[in-house]
Formats: structure tokens, C-alpha cells, sequence
């Protein structure tokens, strides 16, 4: 499977690990670095994205990965404030997305 890495901090790096050790490959890795220059044409060679990014990025990387019609799987927390807006968009283009959050109370 050819993945596409938006976000490539600690997590992002783990997945790669994890990715290449079952013999996946990694054709983009968006970091910090260049998260202003990769282009949608770099995104669509992927099968697959993992969004592991900062909260402020998250929902336009989200969106670019609809617009190219790749299906992503998002692990960044902290935005789910547009979580609505990006569900609406999601079945309206009928793309796929998962995404997991986890919240502790007490």
C-alpha cells in the first residue's frame, strides 16, 4: 500500500516504522518543513493517508485528501470543533474518512 504521512512528528515516524516493517510504502511525508509546498498531484499517488498533524492543519489536510479522493485515517486530536463540517463535506463527496479520539474524565 502506498501511504501518504501528513504529519511527521513522533507519531508520524512510529507509523513509518510500523508501515515499512509490513512492507508498505511511504510516498509523501508532510512535515512541518514543507506542509506549505507539497502539491494535491504529490497526494494522489497515495492509497491511503494518516492524518497525525497539529489541530490547526488537520481539517485542510482532511479536505485536500477529499478533494484528491484518497481515503484518510485521522489520529490528531483537537479539532473536532469542525468535526460536523467535515462530516457533512465527507458524505457530500462521498469520501471516506476514520478518525479516533479518546476522552478521559473522570
Amino acid at each position: 500500500m502506498k501511504i501518504a504521512l501528513l504529519g511527521y512528528g513522533k507519531m508520524g515516524r512510529e507509523i513509518e516504522a510500523i508501515a515499512l516493517q509490513r512492507k508498505h510504502q511511504i510516498i509523501l511525508k508532510v512535515d512541518a518543513d514543507n506542509a506549505r509546498t507539497f502539491s494535491l498531484d504529490d497526494l494522489k499517488k497515495a492509497d491511503v493517508a494518516i492524518e497525525f498533524s497539529t489541530p490547526e492543519t488537520a481539517v485542510d489536510n482532511i479536505l485536500s485528501c477529499f478533494e484528491t479522493n484518497i481515503p484518510v485515517v485521522v489520529g490528531t486530536t483537537g479539532w473536532l470543533n469542525k468535526l460536523e463540517e467535515v462530516k457533512k463535506i465527507c458524505l457530500e463527496k462521498e469520501q471516506a474518512l476514520f478518525y479516533a479520539s479518546i476522552s478521559v474524565s473522570e
